[in-house]
């Protein structure tokens, strides 16, 4: 239906030519954006009545007292599903210290959280299919469990500001006191209206860049990321991606762009993760709580662990 909405504006209100890049341009920008924002309310809202549920204290409880490999693999699982916004990051961050769990562990936890957002994945399955968002999925858990592993190894709390330590997490409740559903029903509107609020502008930013690139971007310069077999396609779509300032939602547009103008799988989920798990945001989120040391080692690990990925894929497909 938005397909065909879409056509009919492009092509016979505003009367542009096919095939031209303006048109396509135009066309890739109405469609995503009116797709993109459909799927969010929808998501969002079901997504709010979940987290109605829950708690970020809960998640942590859950952990506390787990053998590591179940507890990095409940962490990464939490990660995965939980729809905290980046800004929990902090404070789960200083729950998962006080409840003694190891940092590496919870560098898992936030590996996997930016990375394999719920909202992001089920947009994915949307635009590219159920098999490609199941290879970044796979791979970014992958990329959260060695890389838990990687920087656990480095003795991560040296770096951890001292107050983290001595801090308590408090209470985080997503509903006061009303359980009923019309409270959890303004509970799951008002995250919509809030996350929805925070985002739109990254999102619309995704979009109009993906939009440029799928109908103006010269093929012929992005002939050496469609090549599979250029070594050095991965780790440039990891230089470009890392100070791109979006989350997984906003970078899908993009990353559909790539894929229609042939750049190889591998290359394209490296740029995904990238952009979704080195970005500026997180990382001064995270600077609350570690210092720049911690900052670069983890920003190495997770640079490393992505291209080693983009490249185990491209050569496999």
């Amino acid at each position: 239906m938005l397909t065909s909405l879409t056509d009919f504006l492009v092509y016979q209100i505003l009367e542009l030519e096919a095939n031209t890049p303006l048109a396509a341009s135009l066309h890739f920008f109405i469609l995503d954006t009116a797709k993109i924002f459909l799927m969010l309310v929808i998501i969002i809202y079901l997504m709010g009545l979940f987290r109605s549920f829950i708690s970020p204290e809960q998640v942590k409880n859950y952990i506390r007292g787990r053998s590591q490999f179940i507890a990095r693999l409940l962490a990464i699982t939490l990660g995965a599903i939980t729809p905290f916004c980046s800004c929990s990051s902090v404070p789960l961050f200083i729950g998962f210290v006080e409840a003694g769990i190891p940092l590496g562990i919870t560098f898992s936890f936030l590996i996997a959280s930016p990375m394999i957002n719920e909202i992001a994945v089920l947009l994915l399955v949307g635009i590219v299919g159920w098999k490609i968002t199941l290879l970044y999925v796979l791979a970014g858990l992958t990329v959260a469990y060695f890389g838990g592993i990687i920087m656990e190894k480095f003795k991560p709390e040296q770096w951890v500001e001292d107050y983290v330590w001595k801090i308590q997490l408090g209470q985080t409740q997503t509903l006061k006191r009303d359980n009923s559903f019309p409270a959890r029903h303004r509970y799951a509107l008002f995250e919509v209206k809030t996350i929805v609020g925070r985002i739109w502008k990254w999102v619309l930013l995704g979009i109009g860049v993906g939009a440029t690139f799928h109908g103006y971007f010269p093929t012929e310069l992005i002939q050496g990321l469609s090549d599979h077999q250029n070594f050095l396609a991965v780790p440039m779509a990891v230089i470009i991606g890392v100070p791109l300032y979006s989350n997984a939602v906003g970078v899908i547009p993009l990353a559909e762009a790539m894929l229609l103008k042939g750049v190889a799988i591998g290359t394209t989920l490296a740029f995904m993760m990238s952009v979704a798990a080195i970005s500026l945001p997180e990382l001064l989120i995270l600077r609350k709580v570690m210092r720049w040391q911690g900052l670069a080692l983890f920003v190495a690990i997770l640079t490393i662990a992505i291209i080693l990925v983009g490249w185990f894929f491209n050569l496999i497909l």
